[in-house]
């Protein structure tokens, strides 16, 4: 069922990544809420990017669909934000839990699975909930940049997502780093605390250190092992 959606849904996702791909952020954030009313979602990390696209999808609309993977290990940090953005914006991100607590994870996988199994640790809490917040939408935001890594450079604003059977938007893949602070900067957005001592990129508390000087941005994630995504966003082999 989901293949033949998918097949269905290709022509009219070349023609919006082709109409879309000059677009500014903030016009293909309208967009989507425009198309897919409450049928599009931004998942969000409480990552600078995200901050950026709540502060455009407010723009939008006073109550756009936002969620977040609570995976019960996030920095105290995130959480905050999280209150923060009620608080600045009036309206509450759904959160979304895995099956398991960290507890019962522990008792069936052992302790620390983190450590010893990344890929299962992130599938548990963060690919598998991610899908059951994914069902009934018709599309998803996300915070994407092609300049994040390689495997990102490929993407477009408007993307088929074969792996959940919807489509993914990326309002901000054409941006720059220096484009993201800019406008958080003008628009006095709230952001994580953690980006300015040294996390470019923020996940689970055990998977998440700083980043020295000249590092690639994501090297503090999942440091000293070879793995660079969760799995929410899987892509195809580096561009050569």
């Amino acid at each position: 069922m989901v293949h033949q959606r998918a097949i269905n849904l290709q022509g009219s996702v070349a023609q919006w990544a082709d109409e879309l791909e000059a677009a500014d952020p903030q016009a293909i954030c309208a967009w989507a809420v425009s198309t897919f009313g409450d049928k599009v979602a931004l998942a969000s990390s409480f990552g600078v990017e995200d901050m950026c696209l709540i502060d455009m999808l407010v723009r939008a609309t006073p109550t756009p669909r936002v969620f977040y993977l609570d995976t019960g290990l996030l920095f105290p940090e995130t959480y905050a934000l999280a209150d923060a953005v009620a608080a600045r914006y009036g309206f509450v991100p759904e959160r979304r839990r895995p099956a398991l607590t960290l507890a019962r994870q522990a008792e069936h996988y052992g302790d620390r699975l983190w450590e010893r199994d990344p890929d299962a640790c992130c599938r548990m809490r963060k690919v598998e909930p991610l899908g059951q917040m994914l069902k009934g939408l018709d599309a998803w935001i996300t915070g994407i940049r092609r300049d994040q890594t390689p495997f990102r450079a490929g993407a477009r604003v408007v993307e088929l997502d074969g792996k959940f059977g919807l489509i993914k938007i990326n309002p901000l893949v054409r941006w720059t780093t220096g484009q993201v602070w800019r406008y958080v900067r003008q628009h006095r957005v709230p952001y994580n605390p953690l980006h300015d001592q040294g996390y470019p990129s923020i996940g689970c508390v055990p998977c998440t250190r700083p980043v020295r000087l000249g590092d690639d941005p994501r090297a503090g994630r999942w440091a000293n092992l070879d793995k660079t995504e969760c799995g929410i966003h899987p892509g195809g082999a580096p561009p050569a």
